[in-house]
């Protein structure tokens, strides 16, 4: 099985979405054939999530440590981003994943379960962070909850990653001084890659309100990083 340090990968991919080296969106630069590729992907890999899902509710437990194998480091990169916290992130992830678990029978057999692991992690994220706020609160009335959950910790350098520390550490910072919602919004589906429909259910808005505050995200990331 797969450790939640697999997802640090997910944090390494912060860079592409809205930067590249000459302050281009790579996106841009996609063709149509490269866009129904990643389509078709995206598909395959959905029904695959289902299929296992499905397995899953009927007591097949091989079934789910594959469905944990396919979505913890995309939940993990989520985690991560919201709290910047690795032991934190990892101790979340183990209670997502628990409570999927206990509402196993909730699950809706042939729908993608992935957007629904997503709702259980923000919602636990959420739960955790109101409660950190509210110890907070109580040792010291004054002091800023952004102390508590956010560190300095940033994940260890790989070999592999085009991207070295520093830089991962930047982006972060960046994405933590975006308003909530706009963080959120850019995290979900410019990140992990989730539709607009799903991501704006599970922020509890609308697809148009969820793509104005992704856009707006987008447009203060990429002012950061441009080349001065």
């Amino acid at each position: 099985m797969l450790t939640a340090h697999d997802g640090l990968s997910q944090t390494r991919s912060l860079q592409p979405p809205f930067i590249d080296g000459g302050g281009a969106s790579r996106s841009a630069t996609s063709s149509p054939a490269d866009a129904c590729s990643s389509a078709g992907k995206g598909s395959e890999e959905a029904k695959q999530r289902a299929e296992l899902a499905a397995r899953y509710c009927e007591g097949d437990e091989s079934a789910f440590r594959e469905l944990y194998d396919l979505t913890a480091p995309r939940v993990f990169g989520y985690l991560i981003c919201l709290v910047r916290h690795r032991t934190t992130a990892e101790e979340i992830l183990q209670v997502v994943f628990m409570k999927l678990h206990q509402s196993r029978a909730s699950y809706a057999r042939g729908a993608d379960p992935l957007p629904w692991i997503f709702t259980i992690a923000h919602r636990t994220f959420l739960d955790v962070a109101r409660r950190r706020k509210r110890s907070r609160e109580r040792l010291a009335p004054d002091s800023s909850f952004l102390e508590l959950t956010v560190s300095s910790e940033v994940p260890p350098e790989d070999d592999d990653s085009p991207y070295g520390p520093e830089l991962i550490s930047a982006v972060l910072d960046a994405l933590h001084k975006l308003p909530d919602n706009q963080r959120e919004a850019l995290l979900l589906t410019k990140i992990q890659g989730m539709s607009v429909t799903d991501a704006a259910a599970l922020l509890g808005t609308t697809p148009g309100a969820l793509k104005l505050r992704a856009h707006r995200a987008y447009v203060a990331l990429r002012e950061t990083f441009k080349p001065r």
